[in-house]
């Protein structure tokens, strides 16, 4: 029987671990301070058992995240099948007076590795002028997992059972 919706251990799945080490940025989801929803694309890494970014101290989601450090994540490929994975959890901050080591790796995963150490030298000159680098820790406490081959929304696969579990319609006599 497959692992449910929700279950930490679809992290363990291979779609999962496919969209965990890909080439594809992940999307941040958070609350802002007057209570609307907000979503900024972002570099992350996965460490085996949190996922792993980094941002700037003064950044608009570091005040949001102080109020209210509950996130929602979700990493999600372009083409079909579509394969997402959809992560809850509470961010966990911690003030760096270098660059995030793991947002490094995770900028030279997306960019390829001359690119991103690149990148990552510029932008790392600034952690000492914008007052260090924070590292956003997420554990996750809620796992979704959408191959669209196996799994899906849980509509679509409430009905699909529903139109398994009735009769066939009946057949029209001929005349």
């Amino acid at each position: 029987m497959p692992t449910k919706q929700g279950d930490v251990a679809l992290l363990d799945d291979p779609v999962a671990q496919e969209l965990l080490r890909g080439k594809l940025p992940a999307r941040l989801a958070y609350t802002w301070t007057d209570g609307s929803p907000r979503v900024v694309p972002i570099a992350a890494y996965w460490d085996g058992q949190e996922l792993v970014m980094g941002t700037w101290p003064h950044a608009p989601k570091i005040k949001a995240l102080r109020r209210d450090p509950r996130v929602a994540v979700t990493i999600d490929t372009q083409a079909p099948p579509f394969h997402v994975l959809l992560l809850r959890g509470t961010a966990r901050m911690e003030l760096l007076d270098e660059p995030v080591p793991e947002w490094v790796e995770a900028g030279k995963r997306l960019a390829g590795d001359e690119l991103g150490t690149q990148m990552a030298q510029q932008l790392g000159s600034l952690v000492p002028v914008l007052g260090g680098m924070v590292r956003l820790r997420v554990r996750p406490e809620w796992v979704g997992l959408l191959d669209f081959e196996t799994r899906f929304p849980s509509e679509v696969e409430r009905g699909v059972a529903a139109a398994h579990a009735a009769p066939p319609p009946a057949a029209e006599p001929r005349g």
